[in-house]
């Protein structure tokens, strides 16, 4: 690979991604995302909107403080004030950028009923002020797509003689196609004077499910700077999906030539971390980073999958960061798929054992939209029930406004009592606290999900948990009246259901272990 094939990668899920309504970040959840991204190698962290709060500015200026490699960047629009105030935030990176812009486009010159040569002087004085700040200025002509061709070259060959270091080229509101992007970013490359010695990016929105690909077909154009976020996150539709350009420039480097300096294997962590801190989880289909990115349950599908992964998936699941495919036990699985399930849970069936789990299993499969592990060894063990091997014996909690959240617990452990009291952000998190205490282990809490089985207060609490440890999944249910209480019996029972796999996968059940706090 050539330098000019590298491509860089503007990350604005700290700017366009918080604006999603409802995505706002605390201080320290952003000063944290920022760090994975600096982490990953992301190019450049546009951190925020420094004049639109003191929120945003502290938390531009503190990221600007802490990155190690990326270059921070700093929103602006097209006046004085808020380049000022942005240079104050990212001035104290190592490699500082302002970026400045204003809407080009006949409705957007509208707003601020400014005329064309209004606004190209605008342009100019802005620009020339942002680089008499900062070397690194970064200029956006805001709804390029929609800018008649010929003011968008006056606008753009302004921003260049004025001192923009990049050009970028948004697609403000999804509404441009990959051939019209590359031809964009083409034809201002070879219109424009000094359209060669810039870098021009390019911004895409999803408005119409085609930004990652206008994207990428703007870096077919010449575009050498790809702005995205995490998820897609962003305005309406969000954005272009940081994870699938850089893995589509991967998968198809033959048609796609160009690369970046992304770590990949850090994709999937950073995806969960943004869907949690933002609140928008991320859809179960989504390309590279959905739940069912790799995830098979065609019958047809999982027998390929077993006899060659290549045959249904066109990456590793290790490249960005999962350690397997999941083979997803539904109604469309097959008898192949069936037995190797069953095979890693420590089950190996003859042929005619297969047939008549088989048909449970199809049966139970057509009442479940998705068949477990812990359900799968509930069917081979004909129904009966798991061993409590571990039992919650008593349980007081202490939980209110201005008091400590505690958990004072008594756990049986193959017939051995001990107690302990721990404590915790919550009442459930306090008592879950204490049975790790009291049972140390190292499951993972995947899902804590509570329902009310009927109206009203006194409502009984249905709860279910799921637990994972060394790719060993367990569901453990429970209810009552008591929240809490249902909340420890189903951790308890989905403990009691690990030990159960443990044992199936060639462990000894009997090496049973807890802390003695007495």
């Amino acid at each position: 690979m050539t330098d000019s094939n590298r491509v860089v990668i503007f990350d604005t899920t700290l700017r366009d991604g918080e604006q999603s309504p409802g995505a706002t970040m605390s201080h320290s959840e952003k000063l944290e995302i920022a760090g994975l991204l600096d982490d990953m190698g992301v190019d450049i962290i546009e951190a925020g909107f420094p004049i639109a709060s003191e929120g945003d500015f502290e938390a531009v200026k503190a990221i600007s403080e802490q990155a190690q490699t990326a270059v921070i960047c700093g929103l602006a629009r097209a006046n004085l004030k808020d380049i000022d105030r942005c240079w104050e935030a990212v001035k104290h990176a190592q490699r500082p950028r302002i970026h400045t812009f204003i809407g080009t486009s006949e409705l957007h010159r509208a707003i601020p009923n400014l005329t064309m040569d209004e606004m190209a002087d605008k342009i100019h004085e802005t620009v020339t002020h942002a680089r008499n700040l900062c070397d690194n200025v970064q200029w956006s002509p805001m709804d390029a797509t929609r800018t008649e061709w010929d003011y968008l070259c006056r606008v753009v060959e302004i921003a260049i003689k004025a001192g923009a270091t990049t050009i970028n080229i948004p697609d403000t509101v999804g509404y441009t196609a990959p051939n019209e992007s590359a031809d964009l970013i083409r034809r201002l490359i070879e219109t424009v004077p000094g359209g060669d010695e810039v870098v021009f990016a390019t911004h895409c929105h999803n408005d119409l499910g085609m930004a990652t690909a206008n994207s990428l077909a703007a870096v077919e154009g010449g575009a050498r700077q790809i702005e995205c976020t995490i998820n897609g996150l962003g305005e309406r539709a969000g954005n272009t999906a940081l994870e699938e350009v850089v893995m589509a420039m991967k998968v198809r480097h033959d048609i796609i030539p160009f690369h970046t300096g992304i770590d990949s294997t850090k994709l999937m962590n950073i995806s969960r971390r943004v869907a949690s801190v933002s609140g928008f989880a991320v859809q179960f289909n989504k390309a590279i980073v959905g739940k069912n990115a790799f995830a098979h349950e065609s019958g047809i599908h999982q027998d390929g999958m077993l006899k060659n992964a290549e045959t249904f998936e066109i990456m590793r699941p290790e490249d960005v960061g999962l350690t397997e495919t999941n083979l997803v036990m539904g109604k469309h699985s097959g008898r192949a798929a069936l037995r190797s399930k069953l095979a890693e849970l420590g089950y190996e069936l003859g042929d005619n054992q297969l047939k008549d789990v088989f048909v449970r299993f199809k049966a139970l499969a057509d009442q479940k939209k998705e068949v477990y592990d812990d359900d799968l060894i509930a069917l081979m063990q004909a129904g009966s029930d798991v061993e409590d091997r571990i039992k919650l014996t008593a349980l007081k909690v202490s939980c209110g406004m201005g008091l400590e959240k505690s958990a004072e617990m008594m756990l049986s452990v193959d017939g051995v009592e001990n107690s302990m009291t721990a404590t915790g952000d919550g009442p459930v998190d306090a008592a879950f606290n204490a049975v790790k205490a009291l049972f140390p282990h190292g499951a993972r809490l995947q899902v804590y999900q509570v329902a009310a089985v009927t109206e009203g207060t006194d409502a009984q609490a249905t709860v279910s948990v799921r637990l994972e440890e060394d790719g060993k999944i367990a569901t453990g249910q429970s209810a009552d009246v008591d929240t809490v209480v249902a909340s420890v019996k189903a951790y308890v029972d989905a403990l009691n259901r690990l030990l159960v796999r443990r044992s199936k996968v060639g462990g000894d059940v009997a090496e049973v272990s807890y802390k003695d706090v007495s």
